[in-house]
């Protein structure tokens, strides 16, 4: 568990400072993806290095479907495009809660990338929690913004990544996915950069720290997320990642003012149950198993 809440805590902070160089308008969003996935890979090949999950001689750094495993991290990249772009417009904690919305896409993609069935359970779920998410987004009101619909867009591309992993056998190393993933992430990310916009010139030391920062936290987040799922069952740990909402609700507050309690409620509600519900039910079935 305290490896997971140091997960949170690391991605929770690296959206503040991904929010912080926002709204400075120096920088963009496509081009602090690219320093992100560039720089953040640093912390996690240095300890799988040490803990030998990853050795420099001797082993092969070949992976099968190798397609696949590059296009994960493509998705990643498009994924935290489109998780940044929405922390320029939104408050932190609507980002968190739509971001939760992964649970259910995660049904959907294991439907028609894995053949699952759906029960009247996990039914009820997709449709629980699509309800809190529109509650939350209010389309055709004046409250709506187009931008709230990247916090779904980047769940989306997450959950697809969450699944997709799975059409490796058991016997793919860990580390050799994650280092593909990354380098895919990095070339995705650099290339999305090129083509949409131009690299601003840094405008002080203190912002070249704060990116290399914010690259360092990324990256400890992403590694703390998968020592975490590799120690405890996802069905124990999935539950607590909600924690996630009441910290970005709470670094808003502290560091930007925010209080979007109108907005979340009773939307945010709606969709952490049908998260537990789904997680529920997966419990049970390994249990039953």
């Amino acid at each position: 568990m305290v490896i997971l809440f140091a997960a949170i805590l690391c991605l929770e902070m690296m959206a503040v400072l991904v929010r912080v160089l926002l709204d400075t308008g120096h920088y963009n969003a496509s081009e602090l993806s690219a320093y992100r996935n560039v720089f953040g890979v640093i912390p996690s090949l240095l300890l799988l290095v040490y803990t030998g999950d990853l050795k420099l001689r001797g082993t092969s750094l070949r992976v099968e479907k190798t397609p696949l495993a590059l296009f994960r991290g493509v998705v990643i990249a498009v994924a935290q495009l489109f998780f940044y772009t929405s922390l320029g417009s939104l408050e932190l904690a609507t980002v968190s809660a739509l971001g939760q919305t992964n649970a259910l896409f995660v049904v959907l993609f294991a439907v028609f990338l894995l053949g699952e069935r759906v029960g009247i359970w996990r039914v009820a779920s997709l449709f629980m929690g699509f309800a809190g998410a529109a509650w939350i987004l209010r389309p055709g009101s004046d409250a709506f913004s187009w931008s709230a619909l990247f916090p779904i867009g980047a769940a989306v591309c997450y959950a697809y990544t969450m699944v997709s992993v799975r059409q490796f056998s058991l016997s793919t190393s860990n580390a050799l996915l994650y280092l593909y993933s990354s380098a895919g992430a990095a070339v995705g990310a650099i290339a999305i950069a090129i083509f949409t916009t131009e690299f601003s010139p840094l405008q002080s030391w203190s912002d070249a720290g704060t990116i290399f920062l914010l690259s360092m936290l990324g990256g400890c987040g992403v590694l703390f997320l998968m020592l975490a799922y590799r120690t405890a069952a996802a069905s124990i740990l999935a539950p607590f990642g909600y924690f996630g909402i009441l910290v970005s609700f709470s670094f808003g507050w502290f560091f930007f003012g925010e209080l979007p309690v109108d907005k979340l409620f009773p939307g945010v509600l709606l969709i952490v149950g049908a998260g537990i519900m789904i997680i529920w039910r997966e419990s049970k079935e390994d249990r039953g198993r």
